[in-house]
C-alpha cells in the first residue's frame, strides 16, 4: 500500500496500520506516514519528483517537510555511529579509563578527516562544495601507515626466498 503511495500524488500525510498475531492474538497498529515530494532538478544527475516516506508519530512534526527535516538530522547520527565502528579500537581491558580514550581517539580521527575532505579534497562551486570520494578506511589507513613510519615500525620479511644471484657473485 505504501508503495503505491509513494508512486503517486503530491505531500501528503496518509495513515497506515499494520496487523500481526502474537499469542493467539490479532494486533493492529495504527500510525501516520509522511510523504514528501520534490524535485530532483538535476541532483544526482537526474531529474523529475523524488518521494520519501516517513513512518513517524512524534509531537513535533507536523508536516511532510518536518518529517525529512527531522530524518536527515537523525541519517547524520546513524552515519557517525557507522563511522565510529570503523575507526575505534578493539581492546579486551575492562579499564573505562581505556576505552574512553579510544572512544575519544576515534571521535576526533572522524572529524580531522571530515574537516580534511571539506577544506582540502572538496571542490569549491557554487551551491556548496563538491565532495570527492576519499573513503574514510582509507583515510584511517593513511593515518596507520604515518603512525608506523613516524615510529619507525618495521614489519618483519619472510626470507623463504632463493638469495639474489647478482650479489653474490
Amino acid at each position: 500500500t505504501i508503495q503505491q503511495e509513494l508512486s503517486e500524488g503530491w505531500s501528503r500525510v496518509i495513515q497506515h496500520d499494520l496487523t500481526g498475531k502474537l499469542d493467539g492474538h490479532s494486533w493492529t497498529v495504527e500510525f501516520p506516514v509522511y510523504i514528501d515530494c520534490t524535485y530532483l532538478n538535476g541532483k544526482y544527475d537526474e531529474n523529475g519528483v523524488a518521494r520519501h516516506g516517513y513512518a513517524a508519530d512524534a509531537p513535533f512534526i507536523d508536516s511532510p517537510r518536518d518529517a525529512r527535516y527531522h530524518y536527515t538530522k537523525r541519517f547524520g547520527i546513524e552515519s557517525s555511529y557507522r563511522l565510529f565502528e570503523q575507526a575505534i579500537a578493539t581492546t579486551t581491558t575492562r579499564d573505562p579509563t581505556v576505552r574512553l580514550l579510544y572512544v575519544v581517539v576515534s571521535l576526533l580521527l572522524q572529524n580531522v578527516w571530515r574537516y580534511l575532505h571539506y577544506e582540502y579534497v572538496a571542490t569549491p562551486r557554487r551551491g556548496g562544495r563538491r565532495l570527492w570520494w576519499w573513503p574514510y578506511k582509507e583515510f584511517v589507513n593513511m593515518v596507520r601507515r604515518a603512525a608506523w613510519t613516524a615510529l619507525a615500525v618495521r614489519r618483519a620479511v619472510p626470507a623463504n626466498r632463493p638469495p639474489d644471484d647478482r650479489f653474490h657473485r
